[in-house]
């Protein structure tokens, strides 16, 4: 094994450079080498290379964490894990002594963190994490629908807020990829009729044509109005894959319905209008990665009843990481998957 690999460095400003370190070593009992084989390109992603950033990522990292590969190497002090094991990771690394960790809170760890922002990502050959963040997963799995087990894992968290019942009609704001997940697992859990809601084409002709889902544009129509044509009354779960749709999502419920808050955007601030909400006995739930919702992710991978590889329309390799980046943010793909 050559001692190099030429991986991106963050640099701050959306910058990346490409320089050659060294392959990580095992320092710690708990330590796991990794060889990466593909790894996807998050949203996060594009907030941290976004300027001014919209996500917060440590300077000469190298950035990345919907990482699948194979073990290499272990430490000493590894139980659960041996060379030749397939893995994908949960990036994010909490403390397990804050407040919220010992209130069984995890996901609002205080003293965290994050593969990919904080630590050494997998947009690299090679990456190093710790045991606790890596889950073995089937070879019947195939490469492309692990790859984006982290996000799918997300999707999983958020409903376990507001579970889908079998019939119901579902809204999604946002037919992003993370839109695009949300609407594949609603579909999983028997969704009658499952609407998305966006303002790029390209977008809603892809959810149209690969997920079955129906289309509403924004910008060409009134979306409660198509909504409350279709079911009557409104749906019954919607969901705000975006982060700044929460007036929009309350006004497509029903009466009685639940309205989950997914997508993040840190630097919008709408007004809510409590009113809807009190008047119509809505239930809504903030939903931030979940509450280890891994061993469910992969049970659900390995069931086969869900292709989450549907969703890529763009295999490139680690040396053009930028231009995949570039095609999400221009929104002429839908999920890119950097072949390493």
């Amino acid at each position: 094994m050559n001692d190099k690999m030429h991986v991106p460095i963050f640099l701050g400003d959306g910058q990346l450079r490409y320089e050659d370190r060294p392959i990580p070593r095992i320092t710690r009992d708990d330590d796991v080498l990794l060889r990466i084989a593909a790894s996807g390109i998050c949203g996060t992603d594009l907030n941290i290379l976004a300027v001014p950033p919209a996500h917060k990522a440590k300077l000469g990292i190298v950035i990345g964490h919907e990482g699948v590969g194979e073990v290499v190497e272990v430490g000493s002090g590894v139980t659960s894990l041996k060379s030749g094991d397939r893995v994908v990771i949960a990036p994010r690394l909490t403390c397990g002594q804050c407040v919220y960790c010992r209130r069984g809170l995890d996901n609002q760890c205080t003293d965290y963190q994050t593969i990919g922002t904080t630590l050494d990502g997998t947009f690299a050959p090679y990456a190093l994490a710790p045991e606790r963040a890596l889950f073995k997963i089937s070879g019947r799995v195939t490469l492309e629908d692990a790859a984006l087990f982290e996000p799918l894992s997300c999707v999983v968290g958020a409903l376990a807020r507001a579970p889908i019942h079998p019939g119901d009609s579902v809204c999604v704001i946002g037919a992003g990829p993370m839109g695009a997940l949300f609407a594949m697992a609603a579909k999983a859990h028997g969704a009658g009729r499952v609407f998305m809601a966006d303002v790029v084409p390209y977008r809603l002709e892809f959810v149209e044509e690969v997920l079955g889902a129906t289309p509403l544009n924004a910008k060409e129509r009134d979306v409660k109005q198509a909504v409350m044509e279709a079911t009557g009354i409104g749906c019954d779960l919607v969901i705000d894959a975006v982060g700044n749709q929460l007036n929009t999502a309350i006004t497509l419920a029903r009466r009685g319905g639940n309205v989950i808050l997914f997508g993040l955007r840190p630097h919008d601030n709408p007004p809510v209008n409590q009113y809807t909400i009190t008047r119509y006995d809505l239930n809504v739930f903030g939903a931030f990665v979940g509450l280890n919702p891994f061993v469910q992710t992969i049970n659900l991978l390995e069931s086969g009843l869900i292709r989450p590889r549907d969703l890529i329309t763009h295999r490139l390799p680690l040396s053009e990481l930028a231009q995949g980046v570039e095609l999400m943010r221009g929104g002429q793909a839908m999920k890119v998957l950097i072949t390493i």
